[in-house]
């Protein structure tokens, strides 16, 4: 069995649990994923299956793709990502992976890449508080100082500062599954996960 799958968000909603508690909820649309490869440590050095999402036409595919791809019969796959077999599962070429490896109640990681911001301050991008807005401040959202003069002369690096904010590869560990519903092919997952409606995004089991 994979410990991953590929999918699409597609939005949040909310759903009502038994309880009567009104629970916020990301619906991704998850495979299903073809095997397209699966590595072993004998011939690879680790343990790992490739899968596919999405396939591709042949016209938008190249001839190392298509040739990769060609004995599960599609020219190639819009992405393509490895993921971890658990142990003592095993996966053939050609096959499937679904939801079904998911189940109601378990913790997930999801990553995908979050939504860029373009260039933003410091406290936008990293949540400075600010300078006082009275007594004469020019500049209340300025970072304040930045280093010394005299000693150590310098800037070190590192220094959180204003520039590109977001469309960074982001992950969001420990989000509940809610609902696992095959028919639709999606998963309902507790909370917000990276990056815009309609973003790729990867889910791994822990």
């Amino acid at each position: 069995m994979s410990k991953g799958l590929i999918g699409k968000k597609l939005g949040m909603t909310r759903l009502f649990v038994q309880e009567g508690v009104s629970v916020p909820v990301t619906v991704i649309e998850a495979g299903p994923a073809k095997v397209v490869q699966v590595k072993t440590k004998e011939t690879d050095g680790y343990e790992a299956v490739q899968l596919g999402f999405m396939p591709k036409k042949e016209k938008h595919a190249s001839k190392p793709e298509q040739g990769h791809c060609r004995k599960v019969d599609t020219p190639g796959f819009k992405v393509m990502k490895e993921f971890a077999l658990a142990e003592g599962m095993n996966l053939e070429v050609g096959g499937e992976v679904t939801l079904d490896i998911f189940t109601p109640g378990e913790k997930i990681a999801v990553t995908g890449t979050s939504k860029g911001k373009g260039f933003a301050g410091v406290m936008k991008r990293h949540g400075f508080h600010g300078g006082r807005a009275t007594h004469g401040c020019l500049t209340p959202r300025g970072p304040g100082s930045i280093g010394c003069a005299a000693d150590p002369s310098r800037v070190f690096p590192g220094r959180k500062m204003a520039g590109h904010a977001g469309a960074a590869r982001t992950t969001v560990k420990n989000l509940v599954v809610v609902d696992v519903r095959p028919e639709y092919g999606v998963i309902l997952v507790r909370g917000a996960v990276p990056g815009p409606n309609g973003g790729l995004v990867l889910l791994k089991k822990n």
